[in-house]
């Protein structure tokens, strides 16, 4: 987990000068904001979840086998109230055997073979101290719905119970729920240990 500024920059128009009546400069305009304040996103027990050995005999051959659902309390601590966001990303990209925003991959064994998915989703937040709720935009913040999971190219966000657009917060804390789900065995090789290798790295993104 780590925090991220990503500064908006305007795009570069090259002119070029053919004619004798083509404008013979152009301009660049870089732009951005730089906070004052900061905010630190943690995850309880380091942000592991670990699910031990299973046998290959206890999953299921011709359907997905869910396995049990983990809480993990996710902790966003800022300077001062903040207007921000949570992106997330993939590090196990390509890797899910279902298509879909909601899911991530568990990573590939034998080379190419997709072992599974997982999906995460957000309990109630707590926003400085008063019950708050998640809210989603897939357009980098123009439109907010009300959407408590984890999504891949979406940012989460939290609102009050009364609107459905971002507050500053200071202090947020929720139960980050984590969902995994191994494919159908009769479409893996498991002649040997398979290592479940999920992977998502959650940052902060400043509104």
């Amino acid at each position: 987990m780590y925090l991220s500024l990503k500064p908006l920059v305007a795009s570069l128009l090259l002119a070029g000068a053919t004619q004798a009546i083509a404008a013979s400069s152009v301009d660049l305009a870089v732009k951005g904001l730089i906070t004052p304040s900061s905010c630190t996103p943690t995850l309880s027990n380091g942000g592991a979840v670990d699910y031990g050995k299973l046998s290959a005999k206890d999953l299921n051959a011709d359907s997905k086998t869910p396995l049990p659902q983990q809480t993990l309390q996710l902790t966003v601590t800022c300077d001062a109230a903040t207007l921000m966001a949570i992106e997330s990303k993939d590090n196990r990209e390509g890797s899910s055997y279902i298509n879909g925003v909601q899911y991530y991959g568990l990573g590939l064994i034998n080379g190419s073979e997709k072992l599974g998915v997982m999906e995460m989703k957000l309990a109630p937040p707590v926003a400085d101290g008063v019950a708050a709720r998640f809210i989603a935009s897939y357009d980098g913040g123009t439109a907010w719905h009300l959407d408590p999971y984890v999504a891949r190219d979406s940012i989460t966000s939290v609102a009050d119970m009364t609107t459905v657009a971002p507050i500053p917060v200071q202090l947020l804390s929720a139960d980050l729920q984590i969902s995994p789900t191994i494919a159908p065995t009769n479409q893996l090789t498991l002649d040997n240990e398979a290592a479940i290798d999920g992977s998502v790295t959650l940052t902060v993104r400043y509104l």
